[in-house]
């Protein structure tokens, strides 16, 4: 007898991973496969609504995480710009 885990649902889609949890690679590709399936014009009105919804939010991430680069490249900026004037 197999168990329910064994065999797993192929009908049912996986479902999307939250858009905190993605890297900004992963978001990335993401907003890509979006942007693609919207621009496809094949789905159903509420089909793209929420493609448009997950991309907003992926755009979103991507944004955070860029910014957070730009905050850290900056820190990193500033103390090395100090740690030379003591030299």
């Amino acid at each position: 007898m197999t168990t329910p885990d064994a065999m797993p649902d192929r009908g049912a889609p996986a479902a999307p991973v939250p858009v905190a949890e993605l890297g900004y690679e992963q978001a990335r590709d993401e907003l890509v496969r979006v942007v693609t399936a919207l621009e496809s014009g094949g789905a159903t009105l509420e089909e793209s609504l929420a493609l448009w919804e997950r991309g907003n939010a992926l755009a979103d991430r991507c944004e955070e995480w860029l910014q957070g680069a730009k905050a850290r490249l900056d820190a990193a900026r500033s103390s090395a710009s100090a740690g030379g004037d003591e030299a």
